[in-house]
């Protein structure tokens, strides 16, 4: 092998015009590489320094700099986390004892629906207001959300709601695999691990249903989202199994893109935002649910995804009469790569929404941070 490389280093020399001390100077970094490589010199070096046990390597990938100095790359058991078993082990065991016997809440008659969307609150993303100007991690997230359901309830109490649409999903969940990625395989910096970001997220749902189920019953619709579609909807499920005792807790989860909700003479569509063009959603609705939009007169999408408002109006087209498109606003702040970009700004919110049965929205309501 050495004889080769000299051969080839020579080669090398003469066609780049080296003189012999360069060629040397070459060669002996080339020959101190292989020694290196071949004693795992530079990895014993490398993983002493950091105290890591190589009984703990799962991977290690290496490549040497412009200067000769190695460069590692390691993933440990710790890094990965915990495996699925485990994963799901806990998950299960936290909801066989917390899991409780809901009692049936006796209410006043109500007249309005009550829709609470916190949307695209990426739990488990991480920004540092050194760099971005705002902190944000899953402290932060959840303190919003709980902050902005109970601002949005304390908005309605002039209302005599007889129902709540609860909104969950649309990028609940900041990741989706256990490299740090979203469900495509962009990464993101994060704050934690992903089955932190999942067991924050569950508890944080658990939270916001109990709290909104003491008012009014509660109907739960989860939509598929472009960071977390497959967790996302894994946590949508898991919430359904912590409330399968709960009589006045409904759930609308399955992996269809678009949902539908009726509300006296209201049709809602629900949607991430990712999907269909915005101008095509007014028939989607008229063509995916027929009954439903003969029945109804005031009709709505609400969608998310792009965290502030883009707002369109159709009055009359066609076969249907006054549907309203409407993008959600987020309680989450810039990362690095959206404020590097610019895309910030955006005002930070929760928002709501009053429906009349007769008479369709009736008040809009916004929690800003």
């Amino acid at each position: 092998m050495k004889s080769k490389i000299i051969k080839e280093g020579k080669e090398y020399g003469k066609r780049l015009r080296l003189s012999k001390e360069e060629v040397d100077v070459i060669l002996q970094k080339r020959a101190n590489h292989l020694d290196n490589i071949n004693n795992n010199t530079a990895l014993d070096t490398h993983l002493e320094e950091r105290g890591i046990d190589k009984n703990d390597i799962v991977s290690v990938k290496h490549w040497q700099s412009g200067s000769g100095d190695y460069r590692f790359s390691i993933v440990t058991k710790e890094n990965l986390g915990l495996d699925e078993e485990q994963i799901f082990g806990k998950v299960n065991d936290f909801i066989a004892k917390y899991s409780p016997d809901y009692k049936v809440i006796k209410r006043k008659a109500g007249t309005h629906l009550l829709v609470i969307n916190p949307a695209d609150i990426h739990i488990g993303k991480y920004a540092n207001e050194v760099e971005t100007k705002q902190m944000y991690d899953c402290d932060t997230a959840v303190n919003r959300v709980m902050e902005g359901v109970t601002g949005l309830i304390d908005k309605a109490k002039g209302f005599q709601i007889e129902r709540i649409l609860f909104c969950i999903g649309n990028d609940v969940l900041h990741i989706d695999s256990v490299y740090g990625t979203t469900t495509k395989g962009t990464f993101q910096d994060t704050d934690g691990k992903w089955w932190e970001h999942y067991e924050i997220a569950l508890r944080l749902y658990v939270r916001c249903v109990e709290m909104l189920r003491k008012i009014a019953p509660v109907d739960v619709i989860h939509s598929m989202s472009n960071h977390d579609y497959q967790s996302g909807f894994h946590l949508a499920h898991t919430l359904q199994s912590w409330f399968r005792k709960a009589k006045d807790v409904t759930f609308d989860i399955s992996v269809a893109h678009r949902k539908y909700y009726k509300y006296g003479t209201n049709l809602l569509g629900l949607e991430h935002g990712d999907g269909a063009k915005m101008v095509n959603l007014p028939l989607l609705m008229a063509q995916e649910k027929p009954l439903l939009w003969s029945k109804t007169t005031h009709r709505y999408w609400y969608l998310h995804h792009i965290h502030h408002k883009v707002k369109h109006k159709w009055l009359d087209a066609k076969d249907y009469i006054g549907v309203t498109v409407e993008y959600m606003r987020s309680p989450s702040s810039a990362d690095s790569w959206h404020f590097r970009k610019g895309f910030t700004g955006a005002p930070l919110a929760c928002e709501g929404f009053i429906h009349s049965k007769e008479t369709g929205q009736v008040a809009r309501l916004t929690h800003y941070f």
